[in-house]
């Protein structure tokens, strides 16, 4: 017995604890070693650093987003239900400046033309965006240029692009009406007239946002899986029938991220309509023919000074946005609902 322990001891017999230190059995609860205090405040802290730490890292955004986001926005709110001048003291008046724009012909008319001009502008962009991504899916020659080449309109400036569409849609002498003349059409009044000045601001928005759109969609086309396409092809399917049946499906939640973005951008509307109207641009032409409710805003705002209805403009097109989103997103879940 004694060579066995002495064996498993390396040779040499443990030697016996001293009588007078107890074993961890037998150590009482309330019994603490000296450096139990320091360990307790360590593993206190440890835990502390544990739980804190991902709120330490997340909480540069949150400050930063009350600081320019939340705070603005609820200040908004807040001026909205006063009558404010610039350089004056507000006044409260309640929901006055609401009431006001449900009796604005020039609210209702901005309203009108937001709608509008976002409608030309999302639906062909968004079909062109589809279509050219579906033609980027497949293997074509020089396939990386092209991809390149359709973001070149989103980095363009919007003054730079805005401009030159200017130019190619001005009445007397613009590129777009001598080549109406040279099929035996008269010249268009693409400045004043009312539904030609706001297909040319669409076409501005579609040639800047197709390319950009179409990127996105092709990300999610590449991610189907090919077996779908395998499957359907051996079905009998042709090409147009794949693309009906299997990449649209498939690429649902992305043509919605695509339309929700579009409209948020469409309701933002504010460069093109700007510089294409030139001296009379913050007014939406001579007729307020293409103001949209940016331009409103900024005029009640930064020309006349009315700061409290301005701030009203800005809360409806932020209820308008919230409203649509909550019926999107009711209409998906009953989608989901009955496809289940």
């Amino acid at each position: 017995m004694a060579t066995s322990v002495r064996a498993r001891n390396g040779g040499s017999p443990s030697p016996d604890p001293p009588p007078d230190a107890p074993s961890a059995r037998s150590r009482r609860p309330g019994d603490r070693r000296p450096d139990s205090g320091a360990s307790a405040l360590r593993r206190r802290l440890y835990r502390w650093d544990l739980k804190a730490t991902p709120y330490a890292f997340i909480a540069p955004f949150f400050l930063t987003f009350a600081a320019f986001g939340l705070f603005p926005l609820l200040y908004t709110g807040w001026l909205s239900l006063h009558r404010v001048e610039l350089g004056g003291e507000p006044e409260w008046r309640g929901l006055e400046n609401y009431t006001g724009l449900a009796d604005s012909e020039f609210f209702r008319n901005a309203l009108v033309n937001t709608f509008t001009i976002g409608v030309i502008s999302t639906v062909p962009q968004l079909l062109m965006a589809l279509g050219l991504a579906h033609l980027l899916n497949y293997r074509l020659r020089g396939r990386g240029f092209f991809r390149v080449a359709v973001l070149a309109p989103y980095a363009t400036s919007i003054a730079a692009a805005t401009l030159v569409f200017a130019q190619l849609f001005n009445t007397d002498y613009g590129l777009i009406n001598s080549a109406l003349g040279l099929v035996g059409f008269d010249p268009v009044d693409w400045e004043s007239s009312k539904w030609p000045a706001q297909i040319a601001i669409s076409v501005i928005v579609t040639w800047r946002w197709t390319g950009y759109n179409a990127l996105i969609y092709l990300a999610a086309m590449q991610a189907v899986p090919q077996d779908l396409y395998e499957a359907a092809a051996l079905d009998g399917a042709s090409r147009w029938r794949q693309f009906l049946s299997v990449t649209i499906p498939s690429i649902r939640p992305t043509i919605l991220f695509t339309i929700i973005v579009s409209t948020i951008g469409a309701t933002q509307l504010f460069g093109e309509p700007m510089l294409y109207g030139g001296s009379v641009g913050i007014s939406g032409g001579s007729g307020n023919q293409f103001q949209t409710l940016s331009l409103l805003m900024y005029e009640k705002g930064w020309v006349t000074g009315a700061l409290g209805q301005a701030s009203a403009i800005a809360w409806v097109m932020l209820l308008l946005l919230l409203v649509g989103g909550a019926q999107t997103l009711v209409s998906r879940a009953n989608r989901k609902k009955q496809e289940g």
